[in-house]
């Protein structure tokens, strides 16, 4: 698979989250290849909660930061497009959750890169049938990457790398 994937970082604070990129990498792969997307290209955006509240609030009409958002570039997103589109990850509100699901870091940042591609490959989470199988295969994805499931209970700091 020949995967193209661009970083922007428009945040400072992503610098101190050690191997961010690498981590988000390997999950965007795992995601394309598991869907068998090859050829493709993926522009990720590591931002901050103000940033992303104003793009959250312009195409979405919430007033909000959000953690991840996902903006296809083709319409179709089975049609053969060499690039796929665009992930913009939020750092404070990625940390804040983290924290507050006591996951590592890096576990909820690969879940959400993950999250990030399915929504770039034509998934959602709109009604309960299609979030079930969205939700499925991001566990499937993530437990080929030694993630724990992201839907399970929460509550126990995990001690274990992604």
């Amino acid at each position: 698979m020949s995967t193209t994937i661009d970083f922007s970082v428009e945040s400072p604070r992503w610098d101190n989250v050690t191997g961010a990129q690498k981590t988000i990498r390997a999950a965007i792969e795992a995601a394309l290849e598991s869907e068998s997307a090859r050829e493709t290209g993926v522009s990720v955006v590591l931002t901050d909660d103000a940033r992303m509240r104003a793009l959250n609030r312009a195409w979405r009409g919430k007033d909000a930061p959000t953690n991840v958002l996902s903006f296809p570039a083709a319409e179709d997103p089975h049609e053969a497009a060499r690039f796929l589109g665009d992930i913009v990850l939020a750092i404070e509100t990625i940390e804040r959750e983290a924290a507050d699901e006591c996951k590592p870091l890096s576990q909820h940042l690969a879940h959400l890169a993950v999250h990030g591609t399915l929504h770039l490959l034509g998934f959602d989470h709109e009604r309960d049938e299609d979030a079930d199988t969205m939700e499925r295969r991001e566990r499937e994805i993530l437990a080929a990457l030694g993630v724990p499931d992201p839907y399970a209970a929460t509550g126990e700091r995990s001690t274990e790398p992604a």
